[in-house]
């Protein structure tokens, strides 16, 4: 490609609306532009990006045995009403009607269609197991889209799917899913994290997430200091406290009239957070003889955080999670919140485990402006081992599971997430095959999704440095970035760029001939900035003694090279 004409408007300022260093080269390289809030059109560059990962990822998935279809981004309300969708997918669902006033959405994602693909070709246990996947446009309509097309309304999906007729069946083609991602990952020469993630609504325990380690990643990711173990951070769990064996104090009450949180009252009393508890107060699930409100109260160590996910699925607690309401907490405890605890607790309690090895420790007396200090469990406040939960978001510094070291954090983008949807779709969609029995089985299903776009800018935020982009080779728009110096003035300049053009294209390297009539500064400027991984500057000085300028985008210095060596070293070869 001659870049005179190639579309690539780049920009010598930063974006003021691009928060991220992605964002903010995406724009500056003439990768992408913006249309709308979280819409953006991909111009030529950025869409050679595009079409690399999405090749790469297409091989794996060929090669893992998967099969491509392409499914419809508009679907109909129907199949979505068929898995009880319709109205739980919420705002980010982007609703519409067609002529006729039939229901209709942009597509979030596709389980409803490939359930409904499967149900109508699939009839028999021996057409199982089969995988599917797809690379495809979604939509979701983000209330606040931001970091470019990290978090875009509109971006294009690998979204896969299995159907299995057992569990051993789908345990397979998780593991080679699982392996095929590291693949895709490692091709793409990405530093990378595989964690354990939360399953959701779905359940099951098979669910990982694939991170893309980098400083601006919006999610926390858990690994162990000196083992294997990683998790995101809704899923992490420490190894279980041991119970403190200090004797208990005696109980007192202390009058704290303006202290209402953990620190006011830690500071008050001369003791650290961790020797106070806090109580949250949760809507709890209703019972046959239940009157009133059903409450139900989470203990944690005062320096702790609420793990909303892990809670949403402890015993009593309502679903979906909510919080009660100051009125409900003052009807139940007769005090506010600030001043509740453990201690004959008007409503059923559970308690973290890091909570519940406190030997004493430091409680709302549930009446306003009064602690206990000196609570102790077994003797003011009986617990069993039903009531002890894993409950709170871990702290990093915390023991590891299985003696592993230490929990340490890192931040990470999540590029893929794979996970057992169960039998959530075949079900309620009626998507049954004959067993070996002649018995209507509905399969267990598998998801495995890939972010392509947003894979484009992981890989931006892992590799550039002050100047621009700094493109890993598999993935690159061009491999090669020739640069001839004055060749508006040099006939001899002009014509050894054409022919190093013609060669590298001939052996098959994508190559972009800057054969604009612009100064060398704007060039070298424009090439850091776009980040092809090879370079060769052609000039008179350098042709004179035979040599070129080559020039790795990762390297510091220059290399003097014969012509044929440089092109050597692109393709991979020393000479």
């Amino acid at each position: 490609m001659r870049q005179s004409n190639l579309l690539l408007p780049t920009l010598k300022e930063t974006p003021a609306d691009a928060d991220v260093i992605s964002h903010q080269l995406m724009l500056r390289a003439g990768l992408i532009r913006q249309l709308a809030s979280g819409l953006y059109s991909w111009l030529p560059l950025g869409l050679r990006v595009l079409r690399n990962i999405e090749a790469i990822i297409r091989e794996e998935l060929n090669r893992s045995g998967a099969q491509e279809l392409l499914m419809p981004v508009v679907q109909p309300a129907e199949l979505w009403a068929e898995s009880g969708r319709w109205q739980k997918m919420g705002d980010e669902m982007l609703r519409m009607q067609d002529r006729h006033e039939r229901d209709f959405c942009l597509g979030p994602t596709h389980e409803e269609v490939i359930t409904d693909i499967f149900r109508r070709e699939v009839q028999s246990y021996k057409q199982l197991p089969v995988n599917f996947y797809q690379i495809q446009t979604k939509f979701r309509d983000e209330r606040r889209p931001r970091f470019g097309v990290m978090r875009a309304r509109e971006f294009i999906m690998k979204d896969g799917y299995s159907f299995h007729l057992d569990q051993p069946s789908f345990d397979a083609t998780y593991q080679e899913m699982y392996n095929c991602y590291e693949r895709i990952l490692q091709r793409m020469e990405l530093n990378f994290r595989a964690v354990e993630a939360d399953t959701g609504n779905i359940g099951g325990n098979n669910s990982h997430e694939f991170h893309v380690l980098a400083a601006s990643g919006e999610d926390t990711i858990v690994y162990a200091s000196n083992g294997p173990y990683a998790a995101n951070l809704e899923k992490a769990v420490a190894e279980l406290p041991v119970a403190e064996a200090t004797p208990p104090e005696p109980m007192a009450r202390v009058a704290t009239p303006n202290q209402k949180t953990i620190t006011e009252v830690a500071q008050l009393l001369q003791q650290e957070t961790t020797r106070c508890v806090k109580t949250l107060v949760l809507k709890a699930e209703p019972s046959d003889t239940q009157t009133g409100a059903p409450l139900i109260a989470i203990i944690l160590r005062g320096d702790h955080e609420l793990n909303e996910i892990k809670a949403a699925k402890l015993p009593g607690v309502a679903k979906p999670l909510q919080f009660a309401d100051e009125a409900e907490i003052v009807a139940a405890f007769g005090a506010h919140p600030g001043s509740l605890g453990p201690v004959a607790s008007p409503i059923p309690i559970l308690v973290d485990y890091a909570a519940a090895a406190l030997s004493t420790f430091i409680c709302g007396a549930n009446e306003d402006g009064v602690h206990y200090q000196g609570a102790n469990w077994q003797r003011d406040c009986p617990i069993d081992d039903q009531q002890m939960v894993d409950a709170r978001n871990v702290a990093e510094g915390d023991p590891a599971p299985n003696g592993q070291g230490e929990l340490q954090f890192q931040r990470g983008i999540e590029v893929g997430h794979i996970f057992q949807l169960d039998r959530a779709y075949s079900e309620p969609m009626s998507a049954y095959v004959l067993d070996q029995d002649g018995r209507d089985t509905a399969p267990i299903m598998g998801c495995y999704g890939m972010g392509v776009t947003r894979l484009v800018a992981a890989v931006i935020e892992q590799n550039h440095d002050s100047r621009g982009v700094v493109w890993p080779q598999p993935v690159a728009p061009f491999a090669l970035h020739i640069i001839p110096l004055n060749a508006q003035k040099s006939d001899a300049v002009r014509e050894a760029a054409d022919a190093l053009y013609a060669e590298a294209e001939a052996a098959g390297i994508s190559v972009l001939l800057d054969d604009r009539n612009e100064r060398p500064g704007v060039k070298f400027a424009d090439a850091d900035l776009i980040g092809i991984p090879h370079r060769i500057v052609i000039g008179d000085r350098g042709l004179q003694n035979g040599v070129v300028e080559y020039k790795h985008r990762s390297a510091e210095n220059n290399e003097e090279l014969s012509a044929e060596a440089a092109l050597a070293r692109v393709a991979g070869q020393r000479l």
